[in-house]
């Protein structure tokens, strides 16, 4: 369980941040405190632990994946600076240009986005995780 020790401390510190009632956040640490020893956490740590040694992985398809998801997403919300300079020089054609990307991102299916969700959210645990071990910067 030296992953699950190492992500109880993180967990109760965004509770301190992201719940102001003391009540409510006394409540769940308690909850978090019963999840300590049940299945379900054991499968939230064997999930962790499984995309750790993913991201830790020495070969370089494995270990970009996650991040160079990330920077496809990146590039596709600073498209937005140039479609900015394009509107104020030409209205009808940065109109014309987001309809078109409304209706391709609009077509993607919707797994897709969970899978760019779980991959960030995957990603974002697994380097906090590596930097409370102390192997990422």
């Amino acid at each position: 369980m030296p992953l699950l020790d190492s992500l109880i401390g993180p967990i109760t510190s965004i509770i301190d941040k992201i719940i102001p009632d003391k009540e409510a956040r006394a409540k769940a640490k308690l909850e978090l405190l019963k999840l300590e020893g049940t299945h379900e956490l054991q499968s939230i740590e064997a999930r962790l632990s499984a995309i750790v040694a993913e991201a830790n992985s020495k070969d370089p398809w494995t270990s970009r994946a996650r991040p160079s998801f990330l920077y496809v997403m990146y590039v596709l919300l600073l498209w937005a600076l140039p479609m900015g300079i394009l509107a104020a020089f030409n209205p009808s054609a940065a109109k014309e240009i987001g309809a078109g990307m409304n209706a391709y991102l609009g077509g993607l299916p919707e797994p897709l986005y969970a899978l760019f969700g779980t991959g960030y959210l995957g990603y974002t645990a697994a380097r906090q995780w590596g930097k409370v071990k102390g192997t990422d910067r």
